[in-house]
C-alpha cells in the first residue's frame, strides 16, 4: 500500500489520523497547523484538500458523527475551531461560556453525535451541545481526568483519573452511578469500552491494560480483570476496540511499532 498522505507528507509531528465515517477518506493533521483530506483508492490516494490554522499547532483533530464536520483542538489555545466541509468555512469557537480552562485540548465525541465531552484540568469535565458548541454542564472527579470514554448509547460515560480511579457518570443527569479504582494502576492514562458495551479496557502509565467486563465494573468497587495484557513495556497511551469487539489494539507512543492487537 502506498502512505495514504503520499500527496501531501505533513511538515511536522501527526497528531491525529482518522477515517471518515462512511467515505474512503482519511484525514491527516498536526503540529505543522494543517489538515488535510485525502482519497483512499490504494493506487493513488489524491488529496482532496488541505486547510491551515495559521499559528495553530493541532494538538487533537476529529470528524463529526456525520462525518460533516472536522473539531480541531490546538497544543496551547483555548479556543478550538470547527472545519464546515459542506459550505468549506472555518470556524472558529473563541471562548465557550462557562469553560474557564487555559487550554482546550482532550476531548470525545458521543456516538450519537449530540454532545463534545472536553477534559479540562483539575478534574473538570465540560459537556458541550455539537449543535451550539455551548456549555450543557461541568462534572468534577477526584483527582485529574486524564481520559474518557462514551458507552455506545451515548448515556454514560467512564472518566478514568490520573490516581488509577474509574468514574461512570449518567449523561442525562450528570451524576456519579459508580466508581472503581483500576487494579495496580499508578496513572491512569486510556480507557476505551467495546461497541457492543461489553468491555472496558484501561491502559496506565505502566503499560499494563486491564480488560474488565462492563456489568462487574457498574458493581464492584475493586472489579478483578478478565485479562491483564502485559505486553507493553512502556506507557499504555492508546487502547482501542475493533467495531466487532474481536480485537483489542493497545499501543504506545513512547516506542517504535509498540502496537499489540490482542
Amino acid at each position: 500500500c502506498l502512505p495514504a498522505n503520499q500527496e501531501r507528507f505533513a511538515n511536522g509531528k501527526l497528531a491525529t489520523v482518522q477515517f471518515h465515517p462512511s467515505a474512503q477518506v482519511v484525514m491527516t493533521a498536526g503540529h505543522d497547523r494543517s489538515v488535510s483530506l485525502f482519497q483512499v483508492d490504494g493506487i493513488r490516494n489524491p488529496r482532496i484538500q488541505s486547510i491551515y490554522l495559521e499559528s495553530f499547532p493541532i494538538y487533537k483533530a476529529c470528524f463529526s458523527v456525520d462525518g460533516e464536520q472536522v473539531i480541531a483542538t490546538g497544543t496551547h489555545h483555548k479556543m478550538f475551531f470547527v472545519y464546515d466541509m459542506m459550505s468549506g468555512n472555518i470556524i472558529p469557537i473563541q471562548k465557550v461560556r462557562g469553560v474557564d480552562e487555559r487550554f482546550i485540548r482532550d476531548f470525545e465525541l458521543s456516538p450519537d453525535g449530540s454532545l463534545m465531552l472536553v477534559t479540562g484540568t483539575s478534574g473538570y469535565l465540560h459537556l458541550l451541545s455539537m449543535k451550539t458548541k455551548e456549555l450543557i454542564s461541568t462534572m468534577k472527579v477526584n483527582g485529574r481526568s486524564t481520559a474518557s470514554a462514551f458507552t455506545p448509547d451515548s448515556s454514560k460515560i467512564y472518566s478514568y483519573s490520573k490516581e488509577g480511579e474509574v468514574f461512570i457518570w449518567d449523561v442525562r443527569s450528570r451524576k456519579c452511578l459508580h466508581k472503581f479504582e483500576d487494579e495496580g494502576s499508578l496513572e491512569g492514562k486510556c480507557i476505551a469500552v467495546s461497541k457492543n458495551n461489553q468491555y472496558v479496557a484501561c491502559g496506565s502509565s505502566s503499560g499494563v491494560v486491564n480488560l474488565y467486563t462492563t456489568d462487574v465494573c457498574l458493581k464492584e468497587d475493586h472489579p478483578k480483570p478478565v485479562k491483564a495484557i502485559m505486553n507493553l513495556v512502556t506507557s499504555a497511551t492508546c487502547v482501542t476496540f475493533n467495531p466487532t469487539t474481536e480485537i483489542l489494539a493497545v499501543a504506545s507512543r513512547e516506542n517504535d511499532e509498540a502496537v499489540k492487537l490482542v
